[in-house]
């Protein structure tokens, strides 16, 4: 199994003191968040893409270039990359350039987005948003593949023998499509031979699997050899301690914390409680070896090869937060990777581009 930790980049004050880091201060925390990760063994790293309060992900590119920078092999993953608001040749050119700047570490999870600000920003409606990221994906595809593209859609103007630079490093690149409930996202990613991740955050387990299901059915239907099928999954949260009372002390808060805000939106919580969500959610709380039992059972649903665990200190102190990604790497991590085989990720990229 791989282990990626993945960030939306929220902008809250701590569940615990209250405080509110400055904007500059969050995004620093990113970063050294990542640049640990990859100290302690990490597969990937994840930035989210959202438009609206409370998140500060809405240039994934920028915050991936720095941690780029600030890293060398980790895979860097955009979580996801919202393909329904934006150009597609833009998007291609700040992905591609990216690619060269990360030595070809780059992975793009897509998916069409939610939340009200896109219909204010962007003009882009639940009505149209799915047709925008199917459209936006196959141009994107066709873009990173293509030397040069001649191209007609509705969502933007037209191609004629168009060329965009720079090339990519990597041919092709892998575009995972990000998935919580809909069939039509899982659908065009095995339409195309494409990876799925499933959100795995909201809801118990059941429909998510679902889902999984289906991908797999329509992976089958478009021709493709079933062992091929590659399927990631996230977590709803994620705190390990050497005791499970331990854990739960320190991640109730925080579990709190979120409740409460649901709740301040209007938006009824689908577990009450902190032991509800350990015993029916994703979140992996706990002692090392309930992880160890949750993941796979879960893998016993999904047969996931890669999993997300939340990058985020939320109310845990730095000493609580590297803790506790170190108690993961060094008796969780082992036995997953024993227990679940996956396939190996790109190594980064070393021979020199020609464009």
């Amino acid at each position: 199994m791989k282990f990626l930790l993945i960030t939306l980049i929220t902008h809250l004050p701590d569940p615990v003191t209250g405080q509110r880091r400055s904007t500059t201060e969050r995004f620093r925390e990113v970063v050294d968040t990542a640049v640990l990760a990859e100290e302690l063994g990490f597969d990937g790293y994840g930035v989210g893409e959202r438009h609206e309060r409370p998140f500060i992900s809405s240039s994934p590119p920028v915050v991936l270039s720095h941690i780029a920078a600030r890293t060398s092999t980790i895979r860097l993953f955009t979580a996801v990359t919202t393909l329904s608001l934006l150009d597609p040749v833009r998007a291609y050119e700040d992905y591609a350039t990216l690619d060269h700047l990360s030595g070809g570490r780059l992975e793009l999870i897509i998916g069409k987005g939610n939340g009200a600000a896109q219909a204010q920003l962007f003009h882009v409606t639940t009505d149209d948003q799915w047709e925008r990221n199917r459209e936006g994906y196959e141009l994107f595809r066709r873009l990173w593949r293509e030397d040069k593209v001649t191209w007609s859609g509705t969502y933007r103007p037209s191609l004629t023998e168009a060329e965009t630079w720079p090339r990519p490093l990597q041919q092709p690149i892998r575009v995972w499509h990000g998935s919580a409930t809909s069939r039509d996202s899982v659908d065009l990613a095995a339409r195309y031979g494409d990876p799925i991740f499933s959100a795995n955050v909201t809801n118990p387990i059941e429909p998510y699997a679902e889902l999984i299901r289906h991908y797999r059915e329509r992976w089958a239907h478009y021709g493709h050899d079933p062992a091929d099928a590659l399927v990631g999954a996230g977590s709803a949260g994620f705190h390990v301690a050497r005791t499970s009372q331990e854990a739960i002390e320190r991640y109730r808060p925080i579990f709190d914390a979120r409740v409460a805000a649901f709740r301040r939106l209007g938006v009824p919580p689908v577990f009450g409680t902190l032991e509800d969500a350990i015993d029916r959610s994703s979140i992996l709380v706990g002692s090392p070896q309930q992880l160890v039992d949750k993941v796979l059972r879960y893998h016993e649903q999904f047969g996931h090869e890669v999993i997300h665990l939340q990058a985020d200190h939320d109310g845990l102190t730095d000493k609580q937060h590297r803790e506790s990604l170190e108690l993961f790497q060094a008796e969780v991590a082992p036995v997953l990777r024993r227990e679940i085989p996956s396939r190996p990720f790109h190594a980064p990229v070393t021979a020199t581009a020609t464009a």
